[in-house]
């Protein structure tokens, strides 16, 4: 099932529908005690980066549910339209370009600023999507063993690729290995999707519940 969309603003307009949604969905699902809790705080996480992300922003957010051999496959899916000007892309040009954002802490907010760059880069003129939001990604660190080409027109950034990616290089001691270990959203999604398309970013969590 695909439940009605939700539109959702950066000054977190549209939040308490987001959450409302997210119990319906539960319900409908048969998600009760703490399948019905992980779902709202995976909710919660996501409708939090979107605070303050970029002045604006009105994003679309949905759920969607189907039933596999393993359980219940769960995502939560948040996506923008890219909407960026002259201006605007000279400054996020630049921090890609550096590499300096301080404000990339975090999974959630390392997550975060892989949508914010995403979203704010235009697919036409001199710089590709694809090419420049991927640079920001390995300058700030989320890239890492993490992105992959699905099509020829778009990307992706999956925290399981980059979760296997720092296990097979034994590196539990790293910051990179403690942002995992704190994280709400990495310990209870099983994969967070960032998809980098010609005209949209989207991020998807998925959770299979059993």
């Amino acid at each position: 099932m695909k439940s009605d969309i939700i539109n959702i603003q950066s000054d977190l307009g549209g939040s308490e529908e987001a959450m409302a949604t997210a119990e319906r969905f539960s319900s409908y699902n048969g998600f009760t005690g703490r399948d019905a809790r992980h779902i709202r705080l995976l909710t919660e996480e996501l409708v939090s980066m979107v605070h303050g992300i970029m002045e604006g922003l009105n994003a679309e957010l949905w759920f969607e549910s189907e039933k596999t051999d393993e359980g219940t496959l769960c995502r939560i899916c948040l996506c923008a339209q890219k909407s960026v000007d002259a201006r605007q892309e000279e400054h996020f040009l630049s921090v890609a370009s550096s590499g300096k954002n301080e404000n990339a802490r975090g999974i959630l907010g390392k997550i975060r600023e892989v949508f914010r760059v995403s979203a704010q880069y235009p697919h036409t003129g001199i710089y590709l999507t694809e090419y420049a939001a991927a640079n920001s990604w390995y300058a700030m660190g989320a890239g890492r063993g993490g992105i992959s080409r699905e099509y020829a027109n778009e990307r992706m950034w999956s925290l399981m690729n980059y979760r296997e990616s720092l296990e097979r290089e034994n590196e539990p001691d790293t910051e990179e290995w403690d942002e995992l270990e704190k994280s709400i959203i990495a310990k209870l999604a099983d994969d967070v999707k960032v998809w980098l398309r010609s005209d949209t970013t989207e991020v998807v969590i998925e959770k299979t519940v059993k």
